[in-house]
C-alpha cells in the first residue's frame, strides 16, 4: 500500500472516531489513540508502514517539546522551579522509587525495573492541560499542582533519556556512571552554549527575516532553528527532545515567540496527531484478551498507584482534600513520553518488548479513562474525606495560628480566596478601617498577603473548622472569591449547613454557574463574564459616540438578559477632539479687559451668541468658577471668559473682549 494511501486512511478513520467520541466527551488524544489502535498490525491492519508513521511521530515530539520550550522564557523557569519542584519532585520521585521497589520485589533486574519507575512516573501532559483547559480548571488549586508537576516531568524527561542507556551497561559497571557523569556534564555544557550563543544570535536573524516581511521564509526559519538545534543535540549524544525544548526556551526570550507559536500550532498539531496515532497501534486486542488479568492490575497500578502517590504528595504540599483528590486522578494515566523512554529502553536492551506490550495496553486503556474520570471525581467525596486526617494534621498549625488571632474578632469580613480580586478588596476594606480575614489555599498568595501585612492564613474554606476559627458567624459579611466553581459551591453549602446567617457574596467566573449557587440564597452573585462583557459593551458604544443615555439602556437591557447587580455606568466622557463630529470647535480662553464692549454687560444684552455663533460656557472670577446662568452674568474687567466655537468666530468675539485685539490684529 502507498504511503499517502496510508495517511488517507488514518487521517479518515481519526475523524470518524474522534467525532464519534467526541458525542461521549471524550477528547481528540483519545480518538487519536483508539484509530490508531483499529488500522494497527493488532487491528485491522490498515496501516501497514508503522515506521514511516513513527518517524511522523518524532516530528511532532520534536514540535511538542518546541512548543513546550516557548511557554517558558529562563526568568520564568526560574519561578516554576520555586513554586513547583518540590511537588513535581515529591510526585515523580516516590512514583519512581516505589514502582522501582515493586518491580524489584517481584523479581525484575535493577535496571529494566528503573525504567519502569520512570515510565509509571510520568503523565500526558497533552492529555490533561486539554482536559483541565476544557472544564476551565487550570487556575484552581488542583490545576495549579498539576500543572506545576507536568511541567517537572517534563523537565525530568532529559536525565531520564540520559540514564537509559547507561543502564544496558549495568549499574554495577563503574564506567556506567562515568558514563552518566560526562553525559549530564556534556549535556550542562551543550545546553549552556547553545542559550549563550543564541542569545544574540537568534534575534538578530529573526529581526532580519522579519524585515523581509515575508511569512513563509519566518516559518522556514522557525523550523530550521527548532529541527536544527535538535538535530545538533542529537549529535552530542542528547535527544532531540532536549534539542527541541532548547529551541523553544531560546525563541521564548525574543519579541518573536507569540508570532513562532501562531506559525508552528498548526504544523504541530497535525505532527502530534501522528504520534498519538502511533501510540495506539501499539495496542494489541490479542495481548489483552490474552493476558487480561496482568493488563488488568497494571491498570489499577496506573489509576489506583500512581493516583494515590499524587494524591499524597498534594496533600503533603498542603493542598486540601478535594485539591489533592483531584489532582491524584489527573495525574494517574499513561504518558506520551512514557511511551518514548520505552523505546529507547527498547532499543538499548534494557527491557524486552514482549515484557512491555502489557504496560503498554494497559497505559494506553487509561489514557481513555483519564478524561471520564476526571469529570466524575467532583461527585465522589470518599476520596476526600479519607484523607481529612492527614489534612488536618498538616494544617492544624496554621488553624491554631487563625484561631489565636481572630479570637474576640467581630463585625469583621471574611474574605475566602486572595486572588487579585481578593488582594484589591482586602486593601480596599483596610483602608476604610473595616477588619479583615482571608483564608486562602495558595502557598504563594498567602506568602504575598504576609508581605503585604494582610492577614491572609493558609486555611480550607470547605470544612467547618476553618470557617469556624475564622467566626464566620459574627462577622458582617463573607466574600467568596475562588476560581474552583465546586470548591465554592461547597463552601456556601458548609455555610448553609452551620445555619449562619451572615450575608454572603460569591463572584463565579461564568453565568452558567450562577444557577448553582442560587439554592443557597446569598446577599449578592457577580459573574466575571457578564461584567467583563458590560465594561468591553460600554467602552465600545461610548467611543462610537453612542449617546449617554442609549448606552444606559443598552446596559440595562444586558443586565435583565443576564443577572442583576448594583453597578452603574460609570465610562468618562470623551474629550472634546474624540468627537467625530464636533471636532471643527475648539475652547478658547480670553482675558476681559478695561475699556472692553462687553465690560459690565451680559451675554444676553448683547446677543453674544447670535452676533457672533460663539457660547461661554465658564466664567473664571478670582479663584472661583461660574458655570450656571452664564448669559445673565455680568461680565466684569479681570474675568477669564471660556468660549467654545469655530475658530473664525472666536476671533471675531475677540473684539468684544479685548479692547486692543484689533490694533494687535493688525500689528
Amino acid at each position: 500500500m502507498h504511503f499517502l494511501e496510508e495517511i488517507t486512511i488514518i487521517a479518515t478513520v481519526s475523524v470518524l472516531v474522534t467525532v464519534v467520541l467526541g458525542r461521549f466527551k471524550l477528547p481528540v488524544v483519545a480518538g487519536l489513540v483508539l484509530s490508531g489502535a483499529l488500522v494497527g498490525p493488532h487491528g485491522f491492519s490498515l496501516a501497514s508502514d508503522i515506521e514511516a508513521i513513527e518517524v511522523i511521530a518524532e516530528v511532532g515530539v520534536v514540535f511538542l517539546l518546541f512548543t513546550i520550550g516557548l511557554e517558558f522564557s529562563l526568568k520564568r523557569l526560574k519561578n516554576i522551579f520555586k513554586q513547583v519542584a518540590l511537588g513535581g519532585l515529591l510526585q515523580v520521585g516516590a512514583t519512581a522509587l516505589v514502582t522501582t521497589g515493586v518491580a524489584v520485589w517481584l523479581g525484575v533486574p535493577t535496571e529494566e525495573a528503573i525504567v519502569y519507575g520512570f515510565v509509571f512516573a510520568l503523565s500526558s501532559t497533552a492529555l490533561v492541560l486539554r482536559t483541565l483547559n476544557e472544564r476551565n480548571e487550570l487556575d484552581a488549586p488542583h490545576g495549579r499542582f498539576i500543572v506545576g508537576t507536568l511541567i517537572f516531568q517534563d523537565l525530568c524527561i532529559v536525565p531520564m533519556v540520559l540514564i537509559i542507556p547507561i543502564l544496558s551497561q549495568g549499574l554495577d559497571n563503574p564506567d556506567s556512571w562515568k558514563q552518566l557523569g560526562v553525559a549530564m556534564g556534556k549535556a550542562v555544557v551543550v545546553v549552556i552554549a547553545l542559550l549563550v550563543v543564541s542569545r544574540k544570535l537568534v534575534p538578530f536573524v529573526f529581526r532580519v527575516v522579519a524585515a523581509r516581511r515575508s511569512n513563509e521564509v519566518f516559518i522556514l526559519t522557525v523550523l530550521c532553528l527548532c529541527i536544527g538545534t535538535a538535530y545538533l543535540t542529537s549529535l552530542t549524544g542528547l535527544s532531540l527532545a532536549l534539542g527541541a525544548f532548547l529551541a523553544g526556551m531560546i525563541v521564548a526570550d525574543t519579541d518573536f515567540r507569540h508570532r513562532a507559536m501562531g506559525d508552528i500550532l498548526p504544523l504541530r498539531d497535525v505532527f502530534v496527531s501522528f504520534f498519538f496515532v502511533s501510540i495506539g497501534m501499539f495496542f494489541d486486542f490479542g495481548l489483552m484478551l490474552e493476558k487480561p488479568v496482568l493488563t488488568g492490575l497494571l491498570l489499577l497500578a496506573f489509576l489506583f498507584g500512581k493516583g494515590l502517590i499524587a494524591t499524597i504528595s498534594a496533600t503533603l504540599m498542603r493542598f486540601p482534600p478535594r485539591a489533592a483528590w483531584l489532582a491524584g486522578v489527573g495525574l494517574a494515566q499513561f504518558g506520551e513520553f512514557s511511551f518514548i523512554l520505552l523505546q529507547v529502553a527498547g532499543k538499548e536492551g534494557v527491557v524486552d518488548p514482549i515484557t512491555v506490550a502489557p504496560i503498554l495496553n494497559a497505559g494506553i486503556i487509561s489514557m481513555f479513562l483519564t478524561p471520564l474520570m476526571v469529570y466524575k471525581a467532583p461527585h465522589f467525596t470518599a476520596g476526600e474525606r479519607a484523607l481529612d486526617p492527614l489534612a488536618k494534621l498538616l494544617r492544624s498549625r496554621s488553624a491554631d495560628e487563625l484561631e489565636e488571632r481572630t479570637v474576640g474578632h467581630s463585625d469583621h469580613v471574611v474574605i475566602i480566596g486572595y486572588g487579585l480580586s481578593g488582594q484589591l478588596l482586602a486593601a480596599s476594606l483596610r483602608s476604610l478601617s473595616i477588619e479583615v480575614i482571608v483564608l486562602e489555599m495558595n502557598a504563594d498568595n498567602v506568602a504575598k498577603g504576609k508581605d503585604r501585612d494582610d492577614p491572609v492564613y493558609y486555611a480550607d474554606a470547605t470544612s467547618e473548622e476553618a470557617l469556624g476559627h475564622a467566626h464566620v458567624e459574627s462577622a458582617r459579611a463573607v466574600v467568596v472569591m475562588i476560581n474552583d466553581h465546586k470548591a465554592a459551591e461547597r463552601v456556601l453549602a458548609t455555610i448553609n449547613r452551620l445555619s449562619i446567617k451572615t450575608p454572603v457574596f460569591v463572584r463565579s467566573q461564568y453565568v452558567s454557574e450562577i444557577d448553582d449557587f442560587k439554592k443557597f440564597d446569598p446577599a449578592g452573585m457577580v459573574a466575571c463574564e457578564i461584567e467583563g462583557g458590560l465594561e468591553i459593551l460600554s467602552r465600545v458604544l461610548r467611543q462610537l459616540e453612542v449617546p449617554r443615555n442609549l448606552i444606559l439602556r443598552e446596559i440595562e437591557i444586558a443586565r435583565s438578559q443576564t443577572m442583576q447587580s448594583d453597578r452603574i455606568f460609570k465610562e468618562a466622557p470623551l474629550p472634546l477632539d474624540e468627537h467625530l463630529g464636533l471636532k471643527a470647535l475648539t475652547v478658547e480662553s480670553i482675558l476681559l479687559e478695561d475699556g472692553s464692549r462687553a465690560e459690565g454687560k451680559s451675554p444676553r444684552e448683547m446677543d453674544l451668541a447670535e452676533k457672533t455663533g460663539v457660547l461661554i460656557i465658564a466664567i473664571k472670577r478670582g479663584e472661583g468658577l461660574l458655570l450656571h446662568r452664564l448669559a445673565d452674568s455680568t461680565l466684569q474687567s479681570g474675568d477669564v471668559v471660556y468660549c467654545i466655537g469655530q475658530m473664525a468666530d472666536l476671533v471675531s468675539v475677540s473684539e468684544w473682549l479685548d479692547p486692543n485685539f484689533k490694533g494687535k490684529r493688525t500689528a
